[in-house]
């Protein structure tokens, strides 16, 4: 877990550090965002290091909350409209909303082809 890896770092007096070594890839990937929600450090901690990765490499986010609903995850108005302005600032936002999910979707396939 990402904010666990950094509040690690933190005890340790590591930070910049492992900052340094986040910003090297040319992509990070934060899947399933909103699955766990954050607590306050935790929000403040993933806002620093989206903000210092800004412009200097590639995210990719999935999660399955619309913005409308991210402050569910961050409890924090401000914090929340912040971090999505810098992800979506220059972004390509691709929706793949759906009624049922995929796995409900093989899962009723296969209920029916099992008859």
């Amino acid at each position: 877990n990402l904010i666990i890896e950094l509040r690690e770092a933190m005890s340790l007096n590591q930070v910049s550090n492992y900052k340094r070594n986040f910003e090297k890839y040319d992509l990070v990937v934060l899947d399933e965002l909103g699955y766990v929600s954050f607590d306050k450090d935790g929000c403040e901690i993933l806002f620093n290091l989206l903000s210092n990765r800004n412009d200097k490499g590639s995210i990719i986010i999935t999660t399955n909350l619309a913005f409308e609903r991210w402050e569910e995850i961050f409890k924090d108005t401000m914090l929340t409209g912040a971090i999505i302005d810098r992800l979506a600032h220059r972004a390509h936002i691709m929706d793949f909303s759906r009624e049922i999910s995929y796995r409900m979707e093989d899962t009723i396939a296969w209920l029916k082809s099992t008859n």
